[in-house]
């Protein structure tokens, strides 16, 4: 065995590069960086295509460092929990110390940039989305009320109002529903998840909803929330965001979405086992779909808008 191969073997429990990425929780940026993306090219106006990329750039570091406090600070549960006990920290390949301070320098990096590249306004949403995520709902919400998700959802909501306020330096009636889209969309989505990862969260002392209130209470709050989802998603559609491509996507998706969380209510609990909860795992899938069409939809109007064929 030569030198060079000796220097690029790794110890067993030693962190690679790939590890300090999953930190980052990258399916939770790529949603961060797609939903931002649409807010800033949506908005009036538009910016220089290198300012939006490194706005968007800049956003998707904030929410990887998130991620990192949140890992960091949740480390005891996720040594509990099947889905999160192989992530970097509980596996030992990342250390707490590390973790914390690669969250800590891209936050204030990831800010402080934004600041100076677009405006102090966006740059201050996104200081406080990392302040909510890591301290309002890690560190509070999630341990505390079984009610956790649903004001903690505001954090992975804010992205599209940060790039919308990286172009307009402001916020507008637009923004704020597509923040309410997220934001109303997130309580069905986990719950979905939580219907069929009860034994997880139950284990590690998470109060989510299926925990404290059981699982026949938490359908009905699926289907609630789904229908208190719907006038928000269809109203954007009439905004000057909107159009007939937005408004015919969001009728179509919201009619799909009742009717799988209607689904989800009349399901029996010994039938949900027996069947491995697969109604439940399909509307958690379609929950992601749901909300990648609505802002694909978005970015559609955005598009066709110069040649007089998108919005209204």
């Amino acid at each position: 065995m030569t030198d060079a191969s000796i220097q690029t073997q790794t110890e067993p429990g030693e962190a690679q590069f790939g590890d300090f990425v999953a930190l980052l929780k990258p399916r939770v940026m790529s949603l961060v960086v797609f939903t931002a993306a649409v807010g800033l090219l949506a908005a009036p106006g538009g910016v220089h295509p290198f300012l939006a990329f490194f706005a968007v750039l800049c956003i998707a570091i904030g929410g990887g460092a998130s991620g990192a406090l949140n890992m960091w600070y949740d480390a005891d549960i996720d040594r509990i929990m099947k889905r999160t006990k192989g992530r970097p920290i509980p596996s030992g390949r990342v250390t707490p110390q590390d973790a914390l301070a690669i969250g800590l320098t891209l936050s204030g990096f990831s800010v402080v940039m934004l600041g100076l590249a677009s405006n102090w306004v966006a740059a201050g949403l996104l200081a406080f989305t990392i302040f909510f995520y890591a301290v309002i709902y890690t560190m509070w919400l999630k341990r505390w009320t079984p009610q956790n998700i649903v004001i903690g959802g505001a954090a992975g909501a804010f992205p599209p109002m940060i790039g919308w306020a990286v172009v307009t330096g402001g916020v507008s009636l637009e923004s704020v529903l597509m923040f309410a889209l997220t934001f109303m969309w997130t309580p069905p989505h986990f719950w979905a998840l939580a219907l069929f990862m009860k034994s997880d969260y139950e284990e590690a002392g998470v109060p989510m909803l299926t925990v404290t209130h059981g699982r026949r209470t938490t359908r009905r709050h699926v289907l609630a929330y789904t229908i208190l989802l719907a006038p928000v998603a269809i109203g954007l559609g009439f905004t000057s965001i909107g159009g007939p491509i937005y408004l015919s996507a969001a009728v179509i998706m919201n009619a799909l979405f009742l009717k799988g969380a209607w689904d989800i209510l009349r399901r029996d609990e010994d039938a949900a086992e027996a069947d491995k909860y697969k109604v439940e795992k399909r509307f958690f899938a379609f929950s992601l779909l749901y909300l990648f069409l609505h802002f694909g939809a978005i970015l559609a109007e955005a598009a066709l808008r110069p040649w007089g064929l998108g919005g209204w």
